[in-house]
Formats: structure tokens, sequence, C-alpha cells
């Protein structure tokens, strides 16, 4: 038997509009209308990506709204690359990649904040590869 960690205890340091503040800021989104429509997309989409305990730690450490978000939608069978989850949320979206890219990038690099470290760790073992940038983080990979 795999002994459990011990359970995640979010601090959720900020409300779902401060959230959407800080996305609006960091993504240099001229609304917040448009700062809350990358959230939810985004969210969604990181929601299909992830499943079990590490699933709802996440959803733990957001605000209320971002966890309803998050968790509204069924993992997907197939899990998808960093590149494919933008390639999959911009055709979702009807963005570019290029302007995907970057909501993605804004709204996963503040949920890292309200993640913390630890935590980011477990959910970027449970991804496959590409993630880890998305996130904010460099991908590190062994040289072949």
């Amino acid at each position: 038997m795999i002994p459990r960690q011990k359970p995640y205890r979010p601090t959720v340091s900020m409300t779902f509009e401060q959230m959407l503040e800080r996305v609006r800021y960091e993504g240099a989104y001229p609304t917040r209308a448009r700062a809350e429509e990358a959230v939810r997309a985004v969210l969604a989409s990181l929601g299909r990506q992830l499943t079990g305990d590490v699933r709802v730690d996440l959803a733990a450490g957001l605000p209320h709204e971002a966890a309803a978000i998050l968790t509204s939608e069924t993992p997907a069978t197939e899990p998808l690359t960093g590149w494919g989850f933008v390639e999959d949320l911009s055709g979702r979206t009807g963005g570019t990649t290029a302007t995907t890219r970057w909501d993605t990038g804004t709204v996963l690099r503040v949920v890292a904040q309200l993640a913390g470290e630890k935590l980011l760790d477990r959910v970027l073992t449970r991804l496959p590869t590409g993630y880890a940038l998305l996130f904010g983080r460099a991908e590190l990979t062994r040289a072949a």
C-alpha cells in the first residue's frame, strides 16, 4: 500500500475578484471581462487535464468561483501535452494560438502563485511535458 501524503491545507489568499484583477494586470487585458473570459477558458481546460487528489487539492487552493470552474469539466481520457493544451483551447475558444498561449500563461502563472511550490510540483508531475513553461517555470529535461 502506498502511503498517502498529508492532506493539502490551502490558504486561499485572494478572492475571485482579486484573482481576476491580478490576471487583468499581468496579462495587460483591457477589461475585467476579458480577463474573466481567459480565466474561465483556461481553468475549464486545465480541469479536463487533472484527476484525483491533485485536482481536488488545486481546487481547494483557489477562490471558490475558480475552483468551481476547474472542477466543472470531466477529465479527458487522453492527456494533452502543453502545446496540445494550447492548441485544443485555441480551437475551443476560436482564438489564435498566440493569443491562447498568452491567456494560458497569464492565468496559469496566477494559479501557480496561489497553489504554492509543493502543490505545483505535484500538479506538474501529473501532467505531460510542456506545462511547466505555461506555469512560468523552466522545464528541465535529461540529456539523451
